[in-house]
């Protein structure tokens, strides 16, 4: 699957704003206006100050962050282009050709001066629906770790990725299967 990168930077940007969500494994990651910052500046959200964010923009991207979380738990298709239709317009969507900071040409979808909730819900939001007109939402997945249920997008080319990080929750698992596995084999023998 070609995913451009504007495409793929939209959707690692909502799988980040998702795995900021608190969970049974993890705090708020947005829990105040500095964090909402320190997540502006880290995504070089364009065409958003930082320092103007308030509390306002939290509440506002808290609920854009549970709306991608209902693309991801949709049932099929058609219930998650309805989402992100809904999500979409509510944005005011304004598809704008630009070059901005050294990137070759891209569209925004953001209108200018829109709110940062705004400004995720248009970009991420088609990155989505980029995924659904493609065929491809199954790759939008939870980590199938039992600790953890992180967000992630799989892009790998036969999509059987299983972890948001094979290094961390699939070496995890790994270790623990082959640990059963070697308690058993004392056991037995």
């Amino acid at each position: 699957m070609l995913i451009n990168h504007d495409t793929r930077c939209a959707l690692g940007h909502t799988v980040d704003l998702l795995n900021t969500a608190p969970g049974e494994h993890s705090p708020e990651g947005l829990g105040d206006v500095r964090a909402l910052r320190r997540f502006v500046e880290t995504h070089e959200v364009s065409g958003v100050d930082p320092v103007g964010l308030s509390e306002r923009d939290l509440a506002a991207v808290h609920l854009v962050r549970d709306r991608f979380a209902r693309v991801f738990a949709a049932g099929d298709d058609r219930e998650a282009a309805e989402l992100i239709n809904t999500m979409v317009a509510e944005a005011g969507t304004t598809p704008q050709l630009t070059d901005h900071d050294g990137h070759d040409w891209h569209v925004h979808y953001f209108a200018p001066g829109a709110s940062l909730a705004d400004h995720l819900a248009a970009d991420c939001g088609m990155a989505l629906g980029f995924l659904v007109v493609a065929g491809e939402r199954e790759r939008l997945r939870r980590c199938e770790a039992p600790d953890c249920g992180r967000a992630f997008v799989d892009l790998s080319r036969n999509r059987s990725r299983r972890y948001c990080d094979s290094r961390t929750c699939g070496n995890r698992l790994h270790v623990a299967a082959y640990r059963a596995r070697r308690r058993e084999a004392g056991a037995a023998g």
